[in-house]
């Protein structure tokens, strides 16, 4: 399998270099996102994670293929988790696999910043006082 693109409860960050493992591959480059304890100089509680499941895979998915044009990878991953996530829990990870490292480096930085600009996954902060959805929730 060429591209694993996922919704899921919990990120397995173990797994991702099985994933992306290749005998073709020189270069197995990951991005994990994870709950940050400060905000704007507010402590964050927890994240909490919403999506519309089938756009969102479709637009992950967009995203693997435009990665696998653009560079010579072998394998790509793109996984964003869902639900509740306390401080340090992991939330997304992208990873790419190629024959040299430029190419997986630049796909993973590609994949990552493109699915913040373009899936449908809304992110609410949690703090101690209040809750707020840090992009338009539907």
């Amino acid at each position: 399998m060429k591209k694993i693109i996922e919704i899921v409860d919990d990120i397995d960050c173990g797994l991702a270099y099985a994933e992306l493992s290749d005998p073709k591959s020189g270069g197995i480059c990951v991005f994990i996102g994870a709950v940050r304890e400060f905000t704007n100089n507010q402590e964050v509680i927890a994240l909490e994670f919403e999506t519309y499941k089938t756009m969102a895979i479709k637009e992950m998915d967009k995203i693997a293929e435009q990665a696998l044009e653009k560079w010579s990878l072998n394998k790509v991953l793109i996984k964003h988790a869902v639900g509740k996530k306390e401080v340090e829990e992991p939330v997304v990870i992208v990873g790419a696999s190629s024959p040299h490292r430029s190419e997986c480096f630049e796909a993973c930085r590609f994949m990552i910043d493109t699915l913040k600009n373009t899936v449908p996954i809304w992110k609410k902060e949690i703090f101690k006082d209040k809750s707020v959805w840090v992009s338009a929730h539907p």
